[in-house]
């Protein structure tokens, strides 16, 4: 007998997920004084959600901490059969920020994050193809962001219930170079395990007063070095589907795409980038 389907999320926890996306971090009160539910039973929801692995509280890297550290896609073959072992595996690597298998022409695309050049050169020719069960990996360095996923919203909230969340993003400031210091690199590992840590907690954790903490993260935040965002297991809401592409793209036409504009040869609008886009070196 097969296992039967999970069920879809239900419009309340949409409804909580499409919060979520608007303010990460914002405390239990506020939630429930826009969707119009007692805190309590907001914390509730979503620590149903977060056991379950349908929803959670990460964040994404900046886009001023690409400025600071080298990224590339990695497209990873496995040997026949062990391409949900190489994925187990994988998670286990503080470079990994996403993995995903694939359905097509590789058995698994991850995109990975070190300090610098020469880190990333180690891991993608030093480690990975000597991984049990890897056959081949190959780098795609990343050399601009223009935007990330966690843009991306599932609308489904009332206007006036993403208005009472919705804030202006911070002026971001530049960030000069070492600006991230030891203490940040700990305190973010632990925001990647939950973007929502309270910071008596995160305090606690690293061994330091509840300012310093509270300081740090939105020093963070501020300058552009990392954006919480809330995830959710996508074909739990009813998007079962998702889809890589891969487009060559003439070097000057690069930014225009970059910034959500694409056009026909008579230069008409004809649809916009979707979430995640980023640039890689032509060779």
């Amino acid at each position: 007998m097969q296992d039967a389907a999970p069920a879809l999320l239900r419009e309340d926890e949409l409804a909580l997920i499409s919060a979520l996306q608007l303010r990460p971090r914002a405390s239990w009160t506020e939630l429930g004084h826009a969707l119009g539910v007692d805190p309590v039973t907001v914390a509730r929801r979503f620590g149903r959600l977060s056991e379950q692995g349908a929803a959670w509280v990460g964040f994404s890297p900046g886009p001023r901490l690409f400025e600071q550290i080298c990224v590339a896609f990695v497209v990873i073959d496995c040997a026949p059969g062990a391409t949900a072992q190489v994925a187990r595996a994988l998670g286990a690597h503080p470079h990994m920020l996403t993995i995903e298998r694939a359905a097509a022409g590789h058995d698994i695309l991850a995109i990975v994050a070190t300090r610098d050049l020469l880190a990333l050169s180690r891991y993608t020719l030093d480690l990975l193809p000597h991984l049990p069960g890897i056959t081949a990996a190959q780098a795609r360095i990343v050399t601009h962001m223009f935007t990330e996923g966690g843009r991306w919203r599932i609308a489904a909230l009332a206007p006036g219930q993403r208005a009472q969340l919705t804030e202006r993003p911070p002026a971001q400031t530049p960030v000069a170079p070492g600006e991230i210091t030891p203490l940040d690199r700990v305190l973010i590992t632990r925001l990647a395990h939950d973007g929502r840590a309270p910071y008596q907690s995160l305090a606690n954790d690293l061994n330091v007063s509840l300012n310093t903490a509270k300081r740090r993260v939105e020093h963070l935040t501020r300058r552009g070095l990392l954006r919480f965002r809330c995830d959710f297991a996508r074909p739990l809401g009813g998007w079962p589907v998702a889809a890589t592409f891969w487009a060559k793209v003439p070097p000057t036409d690069l930014p225009e795409l970059g910034l959500g504009h694409l056009l026909d040869p008579h230069g008409r609008s004809i649809g916009v980038i979707p979430p995640d886009l980023w640039a890689e070196p032509t060779v």
